[in-house]
């Protein structure tokens, strides 16, 4: 967080295509399934639980994308799958019935990712309430609910807010070494030892990473006179009348203390909280440091006076940090986007920024508007490598939920919908859940609650960002920025390309080595450009149905696919089309908040005998042929280090277009020895 503490897509198409009718706005399932944990490695086995009267003959489906990648028949409500033995993969799980007439019905879905380090894929979520001091609750079953929800969504890493004692010192120890059992935070909470190592047992059992927060240049008052922080640590201001001062972060006058800044870059100091996470890893089992910063502070001064680039500043302190424990998570907020380049270059596991409503953004949009989300991810990107994804923490209904006189206390479910469709189709996720939804940046407050709707609708979503994590979230090593030409001849529909516009339907694509991505984002309804939502005031969308598009596609198109968190639990629905050159039509069959359409394009092999084929005007060729080797894993069974492009092992009976080493290659055969 930071700001913890601060400012308290042809008229008509194939008649098979118009029959796919659209489903009602909200979906729900008719069986709950659960998962043992919010991720998998490589190997692990997935258990599964369904909830409700199974329909006889409920057959489960486990895709990657459209390829099916198993099927099977479900004879109980508790099963297991073993995913193939590839990393960074996500799959959706569909369970289904089919009819006499041969039509589906979609009883259950549920996401699996399959990932080894958590921080390819982060989806971040926060705890940030440990007081039971006067055991008014049951707190380690709310501990268990709390996390159980969490684990629906698949968050794998939890961010633990305001648990700290001291941010100078953030364990407190008793006279004989051992922990303090209780102690009170800056704003005099209470916290509990007990709860803390609760949070994060609770959380391992489910497979996810348990993120310490704190800030890199902040001390409590007295700091220097009773634990040891040196005065010449201080980061320096300068008045008016040219008097030096130490720069500070008021607070009020409640709490046990202003916040003192220090300067990130000083080697004493870093060497001193260098000591504080050696005693926060070997009191509490947590897996990372998520670092804090207090945003720009303008002109800055060390101890002696002479300028400090406060942004160049952090770059040591996150190398510290790194070198000391560099089997542990780092990670590190550009408040604002404050020193984004030094921070993410090299340090960090992946990208977090804490965005605001009141400055301006990159590329020319504000900070407030949807524009500037993927302004924020390029940015990344580029001082990054394209090496590392991106996590907004942002602020939904800020002002209602700052209005002590709000008509009433629930999260604005439309405004959480679309702001979340909007960055997850852009290729990040929102730090916003824990045991209530983020809208403020004091991470204990909640004003503002969830309804029972909105908590479903996020399992959809965050299914939908868990199975399609590979076309939504692929590095750019994989994937370009696409200006998808998207058209309609549709009378109630305007279709315009990303950034969004007033009252159209939004289009933003990708292109994801052999597939065209592209997503429809709902603006019919409303002139709010802002993911703010800041009154709690945006209305449902417009729900559209059965709308004829004509997209320009690259060649041949060998299948077109749609999928949805608004429709079916996410399910894919493959579409019947027409392509004509380069114009692809096909009949969308609905957009809520969010759809997106997939083009896979026909293999090479399908077109052409030579690896080109030009019938739509441009070529296209695939010049790494390979004979890849046999190799074993640790249990000694045989798997090759080849994969089809739906991510199971290639075998040698298999030829064809596939990834090794994350790069396309026409495999010929497979080498035996």
């Amino acid at each position: 967080m930071m700001q913890s503490y601060k400012n308290i897509l042809f008229s008509c198409v194939l008649a098979c295509a118009s029959a796919l009718s659209a489903p009602a706005a909200t979906w729900v399932p008719s069986l709950d399934v659960t998962t043992d944990k919010a991720c998998y490695a490589p190997g692990q086995t997935v258990t599964f639980k369904a909830v409700g009267t199974m329909p006889a003959n409920t057959k489960i489906r486990y895709r990657h994308g459209l390829a099916v990648v198993e099927t099977a028949l479900l004879t109980s409500n508790s099963w297991t799958w073993t995913p193939p033995m590839v990393d960074y993969q996500g799959y959706m799980a569909e369970l289904f019935t089919t009819a006499a007439d041969g039509t589906e019905t979609i009883v259950g879905t549920i996401a699996v990712d399959v990932s080894s380090q958590w921080t390819r894929f982060p989806r971040y979520g926060f705890v940030a309430d440990f007081d039971n001091y006067n055991n008014t609750v049951d707190k380690n079953a709310n501990i268990k609910t709390e996390m159980a929800y969490l684990n629906r969504l698949h968050i794998n890493g939890v961010q633990f807010q305001d648990w700290q004692w001291k941010h100078h010192k953030p364990v407190k120890f008793n006279g004989d070494g051992s922990l303090t059992q209780w102690y009170q935070d800056i704003s005099n909470r209470w916290v509990g030892v007990e709860y803390v190592k609760n949070y994060i047992a609770e959380q391992h059992k489910y497979g996810m990473k348990s993120i310490f927060y704190d800030l890199c240049l902040g001390a409590w008052k007295d700091a220097d006179k009773e634990d040891g922080v040196k005065p010449e640590w201080a980061l320096m201001k300068k008045d008016a009348s040219g008097s030096f001062y130490q720069d500070y972060h008021g607070l009020p006058s409640s709490w046990a203390s202003n916040i003192y800044l220090q300067n990130p870059g000083n080697e004493g100091w870093i060497r001193y909280m260098k000591d504080r996470c050696d005693e926060v890893y070997k009191s509490f089992g947590f897996d990372g440091f998520q670092v804090d910063q207090l945003g720009n502070r303008g002109e800055v001064f060390d101890y002696s006076h002479n300028k400090v680039e406060l942004d160049k500043a952090y770059e040591p302190f996150l190398a510290a940090m790194k070198t000391a424990h560099p089997e542990k998570t780092l990670v590190m907020n550009a408040v604002s986007g404050f020193g984004t380049y030094y921070i993410v270059k090299d340090n960090v596991d992946f990208c977090y920024n804490e965005v605001w409503g009141n400055g301006n953004g990159y590329g020319g949009a504000a900070e407030q508007d949807f524009a500037n989300l993927y302004d924020i991810i390029k940015e990344n990107d580029k001082c990054s490598n394209q090496k590392r994804p991106t996590v907004f923490a942002a602020y939904i209904n800020y002002d209602k939920a700052g209005n002590v006189n709000r008509p009433d206390t629930k999260v604005n479910t439309p405004g959480v919908l679309l702001a979340d469709a909007v960055m997850f189709a852009l290729g990040g996720s929102h730090l916003e859940i824990g045991d209530h939804m983020l809208t403020r940046e004091y991470f204990p407050a909640a004003p503002l609650q969830m309804d029972d709707e909105l908590k479903q609708r996020l399992v959809h979503y965050y299914d939908f960002l868990t199975a399609y994590q590979n076309l939504l979230r692929g590095t750019s090593l994989d994937q370009s920025e696409l200006k998808a030409e998207v058209s309609t001849s549709a009378s109630d529909v305007a279709i315009t390309a990303w950034p969004p516009k007033a009252h159209t339907m939004t289009t933003f694509a990708k292109r994801i080595e052999d597939k065209d991505v592209v997503h429809f984002l709902n603006f019919t309804n409303t002139d709010d450009l802002s993911w703010r939502d800041v009154n709690g005031t945006r209305p449902a969308p417009t729900l559209k149905t059965n709308i004829p598009v004509t997209v320009k596609v690259a060649r041949p198109v060998g299948k077109l696919w749609v999928a949805s968190p608004d429709i079916d639990g996410g399910a894919v629905k493959e579409l019947s089309f027409k392509q004509n050159g380069s114009d692809l039509s096909f009949v969308l069959p609905s957009v809520e908040y969010w759809t997106m359409a997939v083009v896979e394009y026909k293999n090479v092999e399908d077109n052409t005998e030579d690896g080109v084929q030009t019938n739509v005007g441009i070529a296209w060729s695939v010049k790494d042929i390979i004979h890849p080797q046999k190799s074993s894993d640790a249990n000694n069974s045989t798997i090759y280090n080849c994969y089809n492009l739906a991510g199971i092992s290639v075998h040698s009976s298999n030829k064809g277009i596939h990834v090794r080493k994350g790069k396309k290659v026409i495999v010929e055969s497979i080498n035996e020895d």
